[in-house]
């Protein structure tokens, strides 16, 4: 089973800022993942040319289950209103993650988080970027309990506070709400927390250490693959890990295969 988390940027191409939806298809399909979890996902945005990006992940995987959850109503960097409910802002440009699945799904979960309460300095990549104070976004998690070759398996996909010490927090209470969730279970995302302190603070084991951060020449792990230790012993060994280079995107996608 190929497990796969991949921060989009919104499927922007760092060389020429285009997003283009057959780029964007041909970049996961090469991944061939049978679950894959989205981050930075556009929804009928005006910049990436009003496209359900999930859905057209979901086509160019042939996988028949999916979900969109938006973290934001808006367009981050311009204005944005946070949800406050799982309507997921049908009818307005959204913004947030995605999970993709080969296998059937049994069901959804969504779970919101609240954004940290000051601003923080980010390095935002590309033409116009730089460092730059950015206050924080309201962040979500998906999960799913998915029907696997070796069972249901919960899979959840989040992207977590570039804040630090917020992120840390997030994570705790996301672990917690997925531990309600049948196990084994296993967290994909940015969790904009370097590998290491990941594993520390949620005490999952990571299924994958490679620097993924940012694309061209990677140094710092900020995407992980992490696993409960509870009842992890039916996912199998892990028998490969990889970061490959992508024609999109700030990050590189995480790829562990497992089992």
């Amino acid at each position: 089973m190929r497990l796969v988390t991949f921060n989009l940027l919104h499927g922007r191409s760092l060389e020429d800022g285009l997003v283009d939806e057959v780029r964007l298809a041909a970049a996961v399909s090469a991944l061939d993942a049978d679950v894959l979890a989205l981050q930075e996902v556009d929804r009928d945005q005006s910049r990436s040319g009003h496209l359900d990006q999930t859905a057209v992940v979901a086509r160019a995987l042939g996988a028949p289950a999916h979900r969109f959850a938006a973290a934001v109503v808006g367009t981050p960097g311009e204005g944005f209103r946070r949800l406050t409910d799982d309507d997921d802002g049908h009818g307005e440009p959204c913004y947030g993650v995605g999970l993709v699945s080969r296998y059937p799904v049994r069901s959804w979960l969504v779970r919101r988080l609240s954004p940290a309460p000051t601003r923080s300095p980010v390095w935002v990549p590309g033409p116009g970027g730089g460092l730059m104070l950015l206050r924080d976004e309201p962040r979500v998690v998906l999960a799913a309990v998915v029907e696997t070759p070796v069972g249901a398996v919960t899979v959840a996909a989040t992207h977590l506070s570039f804040v630090p010490g917020w992120n840390l927090r997030q994570l705790r209470l996301v672990v917690r709400a997925l531990r309600a969730l049948p196990a084994p279970r296993v967290l994909l995302g940015d969790l904009n927390i370097p590998a290491g302190l990941a594993g520390l603070v949620s005490r999952w084991r990571p299924l994958g250490r490679r620097a993924t951060y940012p694309a061209v020449q990677p140094r710092v792990q900020l995407d992980h693959v992490l696993v409960d230790p509870r009842g992890a012993g039916r996912l199998g060994p892990v028998t490969a890990v990889a970061t490959p280079l992508s024609t999109i995107s700030d990050h590189r996608p995480l790829v562990v295969d497992v089992g």
